[in-house]
């Protein structure tokens, strides 16, 4: 199976939304403030992302940075939806693609997700919020709607290739599959025991994932 050319190995990080009545150079500057963020987030944990250390990394002061977000939650809100609106991006363009069966489109959103999970903003991020959102429920229902969101491509695709499934029936199998490639990142994410084998494990879990699809059958 090779990996096809016009499949981003690295998702852009952030994709910062429009705000009504916004500038360019506000946009700019929340841009900014959430890479900082995000900077922070992926190196030093979730904890020590307080707004006067974010204010801090972008050399400007505090009052300047709850101009643009009042809060952490604000702040936090924001930059998780700049993350998940750059995953968006790309799996609209696999599963929208023109040209392609919807087997190949699966196996497409699966190499993206595989790859994106050896890198280190990924495997260093998301474990750090999961774990927190474990004591903190704002976090917890942003992670929650994250992946929602993340999930609704695949979901088209599966769809797609098994009609004949209830959406429930449907939906299972999503989730099932978004899972399975997530809790890879414990064992074969950045610098993790098995991101030799990264090329391996990306062909047995689509090989799988196509087959659990398409024979998928009702108890």
């Amino acid at each position: 199976m090779n990996q096809s050319d016009d499949i981003p190995a690295l998702i852009t990080d952030l994709i910062v939304p429009e705000r009504d009545g916004g500038y360019s150079k506000g946009r700019e500057t929340r841009e900014m403030i959430l890479r900082a963020a995000l900077s922070i987030l992926i190196d030093e944990g979730y904890r020590a992302m307080s707004m006067r250390r974010v204010a801090a990394a972008c050399g400007m002061k505090f009052g300047n940075l709850t101009y643009h977000y009042r809060t952490r939650e604000d702040l936090v809100r924001e930059l998780l939806d700049a993350v998940i609106r750059s995953y968006e991006q790309e799996f609209d363009a696999i599963v929208h693609g023109a040209g392609l069966s919807p087997e190949q489109r699966l196996e497409r959103y699966c190499l993206l997700v595989l790859n994106d999970i050896t890198t280190r903003k990924t495997t260093r991020l998301f474990p750090e919020l999961w774990a927190l959102s474990n004591h903190d429920p704002f976090v917890y229902d942003r992670m929650h709607e994250l992946y929602a969101r993340a999930r609704r491509p695949l979901l088209e695709v599966v769809a797609e290739m098994r009609p004949d499934l209830t959406a429930a029936e449907q939906e299972m199998l999503t989730l099932f599959i978004s899972y399975s490639m997530e809790g890879s990142t414990i064992f074969a994410g950045h610098d993790k025991p098995f991101t030799p084998r990264m090329g391996c494990l990306m062909e047995v879990s689509i090989q799988a994932f196509k087959a659990l699809v398409r024979d998928f059958k009702r108890q």
